[in-house]
């Protein structure tokens, strides 16, 4: 990259924050515009089109110099606007890091010009434009060799980044040091003569939290498996927990358990259906439902109604499953 860093103040409005100018090859992510017969546009200011950045709305204000200049010893200026700020609270502020880019279009780079230090600086009602007064003098732009002025067009862009910006997001990360190991159970009778696609248990608060069971009996995605599901319930739509579960059909004569085990992070499926975030499941390959997360193929109704097994015995079924909860995540949007 080449750069060049000018460590002194460039203009009245900066305050005695010097300018740092780079090139790059990237262009800018906020806003670009591109201005044909520039030469028309001598002594004229131009404000370009809004564009919406961290919840404001900008313009880009261009001085293009003045065409009286001899030698061209005049400077092109580019500013940036905050707009439509007629219905903010009195006393506003936006704190805003940008960069100023010029186009290179003989060498396709960007001539990026940016407050030393990454330098924040601050809009109000009575400081709604920034930027620099002497962007670039009129005798390098139009310098053939500089490639910024081509066939009199040009190119000019902006990257904005808003502190404190509607858009921010953020996430707490809570580790759980002595995880507890909690249980409930689930009974469910008269298993053989069940019409319904799907079944939920009551609601049971387990480990500070709600959680229920879901079970298809007749399978969620094919009708040779039972298909079981743990849910998270009650919980606010930017929470997570990640817990370690093992869900269990009991054999009630023998007490050889089919069971599963996996680990995946929950959120309540009343907050978003369908939305699991799920991770790091164990080679059971534990799958999600619009109802929770758990197993389409948790055991064959063949082995399910073997009576050797004794998974049903007078035609109840019994459930169990425990929790362990080692984290939470909460999520501000």
């Amino acid at each position: 990259m080449d750069t060049i860093c000018i460590c002194k103040p460039y203009s009245s409005s900066h305050s005695g924050v010097g300018i740092f100018r780079s090139k790059r090859t990237q262009p800018p992510a906020s806003y670009l515009f591109k201005i044909q017969s520039y030469s028309l546009l001598m002594n004229t200011k131009y404000v370009s089109n809004d564009f919406q950045i961290g919840g404001h709305k900008w313009k880009l204000v261009l001085h293009p110099g003045d065409n009286s200049q001899r030698n061209d010893k005049g400077y092109v200026s580019l500013y940036l606007q905050i707009a439509d700020t007629e219905k903010y609270a009195n006393g506003w502020k936006v704190n805003v890091n940008f960069k100023l880019f010029v186009y290179d279009q003989m060498h396709k780079n960007y001539l990026t010009i940016q407050d030393a230090g990454g330098a924040v600086r601050t809009f109000s009602e009575k400081n709604t434009e920034l930027g620099f007064e002497e962007l670039i003098s009129l005798k390098e732009f139009k310098d053939k060799s500089n490639g910024y002025l081509v066939n009199d067009s040009c190119e000019f862009g902006a990257e904005v980044f808003v502190y404190g910006g509607h858009s921010a997001k953020s996430e707490i990360l809570s580790m759980i040091k002595n995880p507890t190991n909690d249980s409930f159970t689930w009974k469910f009778g008269k298993f053989s003569t069940l019409q319904d696609t799907s079944y939920e248990s009551n609601i049971q608060h387990v480990g500070e939290r709600d959680w229920s069971l879901l079970i298809y009996p007749k399978g969620n995605k094919t009708s040779e498996y039972v298909s079981l599901y743990l849910d998270l319930k009650n919980c606010a739509a930017n929470r997570t927990v990640y817990a370690t579960y093992t869900i269990k059909i009991l054999d009630q004569l023998h007490n050889r358990h089919h069971k599963k085990t996996a680990s995946a992070w929950f959120r309540p499926s009343s907050a978003v259906a369908g939305n699991w975030m799920k991770a790091a499941v164990n080679n059971w390959l534990g799958s999600s439902s619009s109802n929770g997360i758990g197993y389409s193929k948790f055991i064959s109704l063949s082995e399910l109604n073997k009576a050797t097994n004794g998974f049903i015995v007078k035609d109840v079924i019994s459930m169990e499953v425990e929790i362990q909860v080692s984290m939470t995540k909460f999520s501000s949007n």
